[in-house]
């Protein structure tokens, strides 16, 4: 029966009582009792019925639906319905749960369900396999208490979950895990931790190959060096045809040279650890002796303009900050071609502070930029060996600035030139003493 049907059969309903009650009054010669009389039973229907129906909801079975005509029985059938609908709802969901707590378990890597107070809900297996999660004890635990970790503790409290963190797993120093945050739902965060062990083994052996190599390297080039300048001697008018090939192997000797020089630079950067040699460095200081060293590679040829805040200090280590200021520097003078304009800027704000090359060069393209910073890579391969360039100027900047906690920033436009930027933080500076 529809609601409305159900409406016209309840109205009906009460005009017949009203009717009876009424009629019992003339009877009585009394219309109040009469009335009394014909309400009495149907006020007494209506109590069984909103019995019934509490009885059923408080634990009848949803098969069990008590029968009723006009009003009542509409109420008891939308009842049922809504109650079949929910538990055709609740299956659904239990199946999704429990294939994604399925997909989820086959996981190799760890999966932590996290709530909004940052308390395990639920773990898949391999969570206790990584993390050392137990089977019940540790749902409901803040998920802080079992990584004691303060690179994770800093990473979930700053509720920037880009990029993730790497720590050590908590039952295995000698593990490495990666570990991500992804929102999702009400307030609800999924934790994925990976084994990335094997990666940053790889990345030790690949290290450990450059740096072995380029040391092994030096000798034999000393000595090849050694008997080309023997050779360049020796090569007088009687041996001239000689010299031109002489001249070329003396300029890729050298460009060999400085390729195994930045190498070992590198594999420095990466193998040195971060918190030993620290000293305050007086960055204004170096930019100076790189203006006069820029001066005087420039012969006049730039214009090079040089703006220096006095008495700010970096804490640092300064062979590593003056090979990545004078790598931008130089890089300025190769790219730029006589006539142009450098300049060199050295500031702090409120952010901390900031060194910054802008020269009016050869430019990047938009394609090129974020491949800048990457071993080797060289926009114009010609032109960086016409100049000597080694291609690895820019990645010295990339690991000496993550070395200080800074950033490089790029800036360029085709044919126009380039700025590349440091941002040093706040909290590396310090004002010089008096």
């Amino acid at each position: 029966m529809t609601a409305d049907l159900a409406w016209q059969s309840e109205l009906r309903r009460i005009v017949l009582w009203a009717a009876l009650g009424m009629a019992v009054g003339v009877l009585l010669e009394s219309m109040a009792w009469g009335l009394v009389a014909a309400i009495a039973p149907y006020a007494f229907w209506h109590t069984v019925q909103a019995y019934r129906l509490t009885k059923w909801l408080s634990g009848g079975r949803l098969s069990e639906i008590p029968e009723a005509t006009g009003l009542w029985g509409a109420i008891f059938e939308g009842i049922y319905s809504l109650k079949r609908r929910n538990r055709k709802r609740k299956r659904r969901l239990a199946a999704i749960v429990s294939e994604f707590q399925a997909s989820t378990a086959a996981l190799p890597d760890a999966a932590v369900v996290i709530n909004r107070d940052d308390e395990i809900v639920w773990f898949n297996h391999s969570a206790g396999r990584l993390l050392g999660f137990g089977t019940q004890r540790d749902v409901g635990q803040r998920i802080g208490f079992l990584l004691r970790s303060p690179d994770f503790n800093r990473y979930i409290e700053s509720g920037e979950y880009d990029g993730g963190v790497e720590i050590a797993a908590p039952n295995n120093e000698h593990v490495t895990l990666n570990v991500r945050i992804v929102p999702y739902g009400n307030q609800q965060r999924l934790l994925i931790a990976r084994d990335v062990s094997h990666l940053h083994r790889l990345e030790q052996t690949r290290r450990d190959f450059v740096a072995n190599a380029s040391h092994e390297l030096r000798t034999p080039l000393t000595v090849l060096s050694g008997y080309i300048d023997m050779m360049e001697q020796e090569t007088g008018e009687e041996l001239a045809a000689w010299r031109m090939p002489v001249t070329e192997m003396r300029n890729q000797a050298l460009r060999m040279q400085r390729i195994i020089t930045d190498l070992l630079k590198l594999a420095r950067l990466e193998s040195a650890t971060l918190d030993v040699g620290l000293e305050p460095i007086d960055v204004a200081e170096v930019i100076r002796e790189l203006e006069d060293e820029a001066r005087e590679l420039s012969q006049g040829k730039h214009e090079l303009l040089f703006e220096i805040e006095p008495d700010i200090q970096l804490t640092g280590r300064r062979s590593e900050l003056y090979s990545c200021l004078s790598n931008l520097v130089f890089n300025a003078l190769q790219y730029t071609p006589s006539g142009g304009r450098i300049e060199v800027r050295w500031w702090r704000d409120e952010r901390g502070a900031h060194f910054s090359v802008r020269d009016t060069g050869i430019g990047v393209s938009t394609r090129d930029l974020p491949r800048l910073t990457e071993r080797f890579y060289r926009v114009d391969v010609a032109r960086s060996r016409e100049t000597g360039g080694t291609g690895l100027g820019l990645a010295i900047v990339k690991h000496a600035l993550e070395r200080h906690q800074g950033e490089l920033e790029i800036e360029s436009e085709e044919g126009k030139g380039s700025c590349f930027t440091c941002h040093f933080p706040a909290e590396r500076l310090q004002e010089q003493a008096a």
